[in-house]
Order: C-alpha cells, then structure tokens, then sequence
C-alpha cells in the first residue's frame, strides 16, 4: 500500500488571514496500482488563472486568484477570501506518466489524473522450477 509524504506548500496567497498548515488549494489525493487522482479546491478561477506541472514525482498547482473589483465608493465590511498568487507542491509516491496526466476544471474543482509509469508498475514474477 502507498501513502502520500512530503505535502509541502510555498507562496500562500496573499491575505491578511492566516491559512492553516494544510495550505492551499485544498487538496485530495487518492492512490491506486493504476496511479493517481487529484482533487483542489479552486473556486472562483478560470483555466487560464491556473499551471500545473510534473517534474520528476513532484506535482505542483500554482495559479492567482484576482481580487474583487469593487465600486469606487465601497469599501469591505469583512473580507475572508484571499487573493494572490499561490503555489502547492506534493510529492508523489512513485513516477506517474507525465504524457498522459489530464486536468480538467469544473464548479470550482480541479480534478487531475496521473497514470503510473508502466516501469512502476507491480509485476508479477514467474518463478521457473530449476
């Protein structure tokens, strides 16, 4: 069985609310003999605002979410959502096929799928009578 270590986060959107340790997006990540699966939360962008990238077995989502444009004479009451730039990084448990990784982005959610590299891929040895 895998496991998913080394979630690391860089550059967290700019706000002036803190984000917990987890960082943003908020991912999931679920693993299979086949590959894996990625899940991000990312309301309130367009494909455009978004670059994910393979490098070795490391996936990384940056994007920038734009900030409001408000009237000239509003000001906010309270603001929650940050903008910015971000970037999220995490280490894969083995090498994926890069060729064949699909993103599609729908209702806010960012799905990603990571084939495994046939190389990585469990085999089964025949064990011959000697």
């Amino acid at each position: 069985s895998y496991s998913v270590t080394g979630v690391q986060t860089c550059a967290l959107p700019i706000s002036r609310r803190p984000r917990s340790a987890a960082g943003y997006p908020a991912m999931n990540v679920w693993v299979s003999e086949e590959g894996l699966k990625v899940t991000a939360e990312i309301p309130g962008l367009s494909t455009d605002d978004l670059d994910i990238s393979v490098v070795g077995q490391t996936l990384t989502v940056n994007g920038q979410r734009k900030r409001d444009e408000l009237p000239q004479d509003a000001r906010y009451h309270r603001q929650e959502r940050g903008f910015g730039k971000f970037s999220r990084s995490i280490q894969l448990p083995f090498a994926v096929n890069v060729k064949q990784v699909e993103a599609a982005f729908k209702d806010g959610v960012l799905y990603i799928d990571l084939p495994r590299a046939e190389e990585d891929k469990p085999r089964k040895i025949a064990v011959k009578v000697a």
